[in-house]
């Protein structure tokens, strides 16, 4: 439920479909899901290798800047061009993997914190480490696709000038990010 890249995307689909938070909720899902167990099997002595979250940060950082300009030139083009455009793009399932993957605080996170709940559901039995997984993403669905009705049905509140403020915002944010997450890879290779 913290602000970040994945907010903004919902943000951001959620002016075209009102359904965008569930299906990039999908996208994140096909990652944490799978995500969690790797991490109790290991994968968590892999994600805190400096080297493997200043990568992750380079690319995720990159990645967040092209997205977020590309929303800014999207505010540019007519409805007409938009529409050829979103014929194109990957779509929110694709954006919700590509942002969790290429987010090293959502990596970092699962590598420390949240291998500490998972091991905790683990202790509790096998009921409690299947549930642990499905109820942590069902939590993700419901507040992005609460997120995504939301925005959905206030962008016809707010009209086309204030979706384009909105989506201006969101797309900022994420160059913002970007910058953090590749500013902070620098400092690192620098520190």
């Amino acid at each position: 439920m913290a602000p970040g890249a994945v907010t903004a995307a919902t943000i951001a689909h959620s002016t075209k479909s009102k359904h965008a938070g569930a299906m990039i909720a999908v996208g994140h899902g096909f990652l944490e899901i799978p995500l969690i167990f790797l991490i109790m099997l290991g994968l968590d002595v892999f994600l805190q290798d400096d080297r493997v979250r200043i990568v992750i940060a380079l690319a995720g950082g990159a990645f967040l800047v092209w997205m977020g300009a590309g929303m800014l030139a999207d505010l540019r083009k007519s409805s007409e061009e938009q529409a050829v455009e979103k014929k194109k793009a990957a779509g929110p399932i694709m954006d919700g993997f590509v942002l969790s993957i290429t987010n090293p605080y959502f990596l970092l996170w699962w590598a420390t914190v949240g291998l500490n709940l998972a091991i905790k559901a683990k202790n509790l039995g096998v009921t409690a480490l299947i549930l642990f997984p499905l109820v942590h993403w069902l939590c993700d669905l419901v507040w992005l696709e609460f997120l995504s009705l939301a925005t959905n049905k206030g962008s016809d509140v707010l009209g086309r000038r204030g979706q384009k403020v909105i989506l201006g915002v969101c797309a900022a944010a994420l160059i913002v990010f970007g910058c953090m997450f590749m500013f902070d890879a620098m400092r690192s290779l620098n520190g």
